[in-house]
C-alpha cells in the first residue's frame, strides 16, 4: 500500500477531536469560528512518533531486517564504484586514451556529483516516497554504468561516472533516513553501524574486484560487473521493499503544504481556509498537535515536485549550531576516510613496488577496520545512550549519544601521526596493516555515531540532515584527493598525516562542543522554529 493510501485511510475528524480543542459548533447566521493551528493544544510530543496507519516501527523484525539487508546491499554500489576502477587506471590511459590529469578528474567529479546530488534525491523522497526513489537512482546507476563499458573516450567516461555517481548517491542520502523510519532511537545507533558496513566494505574491496577483472578479461569488465551488481539490486527494490515513508511524519511535507495553502480547518458546520502566512517548522512544542491535524485535513491535497525546493530545507537544518558544527566535524572525518587508502596505495605502488591485487590486499585491512569500528561503535553508542536516558530520569536527548566518541577522538590523532612516519620510513608492511585496521577502525568508530546523531537531532528532517552531510563529504571528500597528490609529492608521507592527525584533533573538538553545548543549541533553535511570526499574529 502506498503513503499516500496509507494516510487517506485516517480519520481525519477523529485524530482533529483528539489533537485540538472544539469550539462550539457554529448557528446560521454566525460567523464561524477561526482555529489558530498554533495554539496549544496539550503536553509536547514528537513529531516522529505521530500515529500513522501501517507503522514501520510495528513491521515484525524479519521485514524490518529484510529492509535493512536491502538498503545495506544498494549502498555497497557506491562504495564499490568509487574505487572499482583504480588498479586498471594503466590500462584504461592507454586503451581510451586518457592522461593522469583527466582520470583523476574522473575520481574528483565522481565524489563530488555523489556529495551533492543526495540533496535532489532528499527533496524528492519527501514528496514521492523512498521506493521511487531508490528505482529511479538505480536505473540511473545501471544506464551510466553500460554506457561507461561501451565508452571509446575519456569524455564518455567522465560524463557517465557523473551518472553513476548521481545514480549511486540516492542510497546515502535516503538510506540513514529509511532505517530512521523504522527503527526508534534507543537502536538506531546498531542499526546504522549495520548499514554502515556494506558502504565501508566497498570501496575495501573494490580494487580486488577492479583488479581480478582487469586481469582476467579487461578494464570493461569491471563495469559490465557494475551493471550486473545494479540490475540485481533494482529488481530487488522492485519486488521486495515496502515504502517506508509516512508524510505525517515529515516536516519537510507539511511545510510544502502550509506553502501551498491547502490546509482547511473545520469549526463545527462551517468551514474556513487556514493560510498560515508563514510556514514554520515545528519539531516539538506549542502547536505540534494542531499541525498534525492540519496535515490530516489535507491528506486528499497533491503535492508535486515543484513544492518541494532542495535549497530550503538545507538552510533550515543548516541555521542550527549543532547541526553545522556536526556537519563540518563528520565532512573532515570522511574526507580522511577517503584519502588514506588513497595516499596509501601510492605509497605501496611506488616505495614497495606492490602490483594492484597486492595493493587491494593491504588496504583491505582498514576496509575490516571500519567495518569493526561501525558495528562496535553503534553498539556502544546505543549502550551509552541507553545509560545517561537512565541517569537522566528516563528522559534522552540526542547529545547523550555524541559521548561514546571519545575514545575515537581521543586515540585517532596519536594513531594516524604514527601511521605516517610508518611509511614515510618505509617499515614492514605489517606494520602498516595494523595501523590501516587501526585508523579505519577509530575513524568509523567517531563517524557512525555522528551520522546517528545528525538522524536523531532533526526529527522530521532526517533525510535532508543526512543529505546535508552526503554534501559536507562530498565537498570535503573532493578537495582532500585534489590536493592529496601535491602533499605526498611535496611533504611526504610523515608531513601530510602529521597535518591530518591535526585536522583529526579539530574534529574531535568539534565533537565534543557539540556534547557539550548542542542540546542548548538545538532547543533554541526548535523554539525559534515553533515562535510564531509577527506576521500572522
Amino acid at each position: 500500500m502506498s503513503s499516500d493510501s496509507q494516510a487517506a485511510s485516517l480519520e481525519p475528524d477523529q485524530d482533529l477531536r483528539m489533537s485540538t480543542p472544539q469550539p462550539p459548533a457554529c448557528s446560521a447566521g454566525t460567523p464561524p469560528v477561526k482555529v489558530d493551528a498554533r495554539m496549544d493544544a496539550g503536553p509536547p510530543f514528537d513529531i516522529e512518533h505521530v500515529p500513522v496507519d501501517n507503522d514501520p516501527r510495528k513491521w515484525s523484525p524479519l521485514r524490518k531486517n529484510a529492509s535493512l539487508a536491502l538498503i545495506s546491499s544498494a549502498s555497497m554500489i557506491a562504495g564499490l564504484a568509487g574505487s572499482i576502477q583504480n588498479p586498471a587506471v594503466k590500462e584504461m590511459e592507454v586503451d581510451l586514451p586518457a592522461t593522469s590529469a583527466q582520470f583523476s578528474w574522473s575520481i574528483s567529479m565522481f565524489i563530488l556529483v555523489q556529495g551533492l546530488f543526495p540533496l535532489i534525491w532528499s527533496a524528492v523522497s519527501e514528496i514521492k516516497g523512498r521506493k521511487l526513489v531508490y528505482l529511479i537512482s538505480l536505473l540511473l546507476f545501471t544506464i551510466g554504468s553500460v554506457v561507461v563499458a561501451l565508452s571509446k573516450s575519456i569524455g564518455l567516461v567522465i560524463g557517465f561516472r557523473c551518472f553513476q555517481a548521481a545514480g549511486s548517491s540516492a542510497v546515502i542520502a535516503i538510506g540513514a533516513a529509511t532505517l530512521a523510519d523504522i527503527f526508534d532511537p534507543a537502536e538506531r545507533g546498531t542499526k546504522m553501524g549495520i548499514y554502515y558496513i556494506a558502504p565501508l566494505l566497498g570501496p575495501a574491496v573494490g580494487p580486488i574486484f577492479g583488479g581480478a577483472l582487469t586481469t582476467g578479461f579487461n578494464w570493461r569488465a569491471i563495469f559490465w560487473f557494475l551493471t550486473v551488481v545494479s540490475g540485481s539490486s533494482f529488481l530487488a527494490f522492485l519486488l521486495l521493499f515496502r515504502d517506508t515513508f509516512r508524510r505525517e511524519r515529515s516536516l519537510t511535507y507539511q511545510n510544502a503544504l502550509k506553502q501551498r495553502k491547502l490546509v482547511t480547518v473545520h469549526t463545527g458546520t462551517s468551514v474556513i481556509d487556514e493560510r498560515p502566512p508563514a510556514a514554520k517548522d515545528v519539531e516539538k512544542g506549542v502547536g505540534v498537535h494542531a499541525d498534525a491535524a492540519l496535515v490530516q485535513r489535507a491528506e486528499s491535497a497533491k503535492l508535486t515536485l515543484m513544492d518541494i525546493s532542495p535549497v530550503r530545507p538545507l538552510g533550515l537544518v543548516m541555521r542550527r549550531k549543532n547541526n553545522a558544527v556536526t556537519l563540518f566535524a563528520s565532512g573532515l572525518l570522511f574526507a580522511f576516510g577517503f584519502l588514506i587508502p588513497y595516499t596509501s596505495a601510492r605509497t605501496l605502488s611506488t616505495h614497495y613496488n606492490y602490483e594492484a591485487l597486492k595493493i587491494g590486499l593491504v588496504t583491505l585491512t582498514y576496509g575490516f577496520g571500519s567495518i569493526a569500528g561501525s558495528l562496535l561503535g553503534g553498539r556502544w553508542s546505543d549502550h551509552q545512550l541507553a545509560t545517561l536516558k537512565a541517569k537522566n530520569g528516563g528522559v534522552s536527548k540526542p547529545e547523550m549519544r555524541l559521548h561514546s566518541t571519545r575514545i575515537g577522538a581521543i586515540f585517532l590523532p596519536p594513531f594516524t601521526l604514527a601511521f605516517g612516519w610508518i611509511c614515510q620510513k618505509h617499515v614492514h608492511v605489517s606494520a602498516i596493516c595494523v595501523f590501516l585496521f587501526s585508523c579505519g577502525f577509530l575513524s568509523i568508530w567517531i563517524y557512525s555515531s555522528t551520522l546517528a546523531y545528525i538522524v536523531d537531532a532533526n526529527n522530521g528532517r532526517s533525510s535532508t540532515a543526512v543529505a546535508c552531510n552526503s554534501a559536507f563529504r562530498g565537498l570535503f571528500a573532493f578537495v582532500a584527493i585534489e590536493i592529496a597528490v601535491p602533499m605526498q609529492d611535496k611533504l611526504g608521507d610523515g608531513w601530510m598525516y602529521t597535518i591530518w592527525a591535526g585536522i583529526m584533533a579539530l574534529s574531535g573538538l568539534l565533537i565534543f562542543v557539540v556534547s557539550w553545548k548542542g542540546g542548548k543549541w538545538r532547543e533554541q533553535a526548535e523554539a525559534l522554529e515553533a515562535k510564531p511570526s509577527e506576521d500572522s499574529e
